[in-house]
């Protein structure tokens, strides 16, 4: 073997190794994906007579692809059409998501398409964010989006986060694309003002969703089992990348969930 496989190397950026078997995902024994349909492996059927229905088939979600690659236990806390807000009000609450018991040492939040294109929330800033009080955070996408983060940080205080930046899909014309620029900018606001947070970038590294990518990896108004599976490859090489370029912040990762760690490493 070589080991400089597996060192970061300076001019790498995150989508240059994808890998297939989790790779460093698998230090995460528990995780969590926040999310709506595109979390979910949402297909979209339609019946002769053009009648569409949708599906959430949990099994070919991107969260329980990286489940088999990385061999961890991957919770999907999603739903199609799942909002901050809604998650936060009686989604979460609903479905015993805020149990202690399912508290896991790895969130991937995935949330912005309905909040701003489907509620119309304005986008906000961590200005909207109350530090102590996630219940007086302003009602914004951000101060939403951030209350979940922060009662999720009180069942497990030391969790990573993972924040998904949504891709870019010109066809949706420019508005769409203008908030998804403004979700983009929060999630590294919100890496910059929560410790243990980090942001996958999709918008920035991954590829855009244009006619050829609609015509393998699409069906619907939603992914394939193709494109789930590809969007899996594309967030565990990711975070894979992250914990490579940052090895002194995921030292004590196992350690997460135990209540033990080794003073005077960073934590």
């Amino acid at each position: 073997m070589n080991i400089n496989d597996f060192y970061a190397t300076p001019d790498e950026k995150p989508l240059d190794r994808l890998v297939n078997d989790g790779g460093f995902v698998g230090i995460f024994r528990t995780i969590g994906c926040i999310g709506d349909s595109l979390s979910s492996g949402e297909l979209e059927s339609m019946t002769e007579d053009g009648q569409r229905g949708y599906h959430d088939l949990y099994d070919i979600s991107w969260g329980q692809f990286i489940a088999r690659m990385a061999g961890t236990k991957v919770y999907n806390f999603s739903r199609g059409g799942m909002t901050a807000r809604e998650y936060l009000q009686s989604f979460g609450e609903a479905n015993g998501f805020w149990n202690p018991e399912l508290a896991c040492q790895c969130y991937i939040m995935a949330l912005g398409c309905n909040d701003l294109w489907g509620l119309g929330l304005p986008v906000g800033s961590v200005e909207d964010i109350n530090r102590e009080d996630y219940t007086k955070n302003a009602p914004t996408f951000a101060g939403e989006f951030a209350a979940v983060m922060q009662r999720y940080k009180q069942i497990q205080p030391k969790a990573k986060f993972f924040l998904v930046t949504m891709p870019r899909t010109p066809h949706h014309g420019e508005e769409p694309e203008a908030l998804a620029d403004a979700q983009q900018k929060l999630m590294y606001d919100l890496a910059e003002y929560f410790d243990n947070t980090y942001v996958i970038d999709l918008r920035e590294y991954g590829p855009v969703y244009d006619q050829k990518f609609y015509d393998h990896f699409w069906i619907g108004g939603h992914l394939n089992a193709q494109g789930y599976l590809l969007t899996a490859r594309m967030i565990v090489s990711y975070m894979d990348y992250i914990i490579r370029h940052n090895p002194e912040d995921f030292r004590q990762v196992g350690f997460i969930g135990t209540g033990h760690y080794f003073h005077g490493l960073k934590w």
